[in-house]
């Protein structure tokens, strides 16, 4: 196996481990029914609709 020749710096192995650690923003979709932005996949939480069918009543 190869050995690294020389010793990899503290920035450059910090910007190396930094580049992964970055936040995305998370991917919001508007609720058919109401137009309130909600995470894909999931019931809406102000009108209780998925896919136009009711599941839950909301407590309003």
């Amino acid at each position: 196996m190869a050995t690294p020749k020389y010793k990899t710096s503290k920035s450059t192995a910090a910007s190396r481990k930094d580049s992964n650690m970055r936040l995305d923003a998370p991917t919001l979709t508007k609720c058919t029914k109401c137009g309130s932005f909600i995470l894909p996949h999931r019931v809406c939480p102000k009108c209780g609709y998925y896919k136009g069918v009711q599941m839950i009543n909301p407590e309003d």
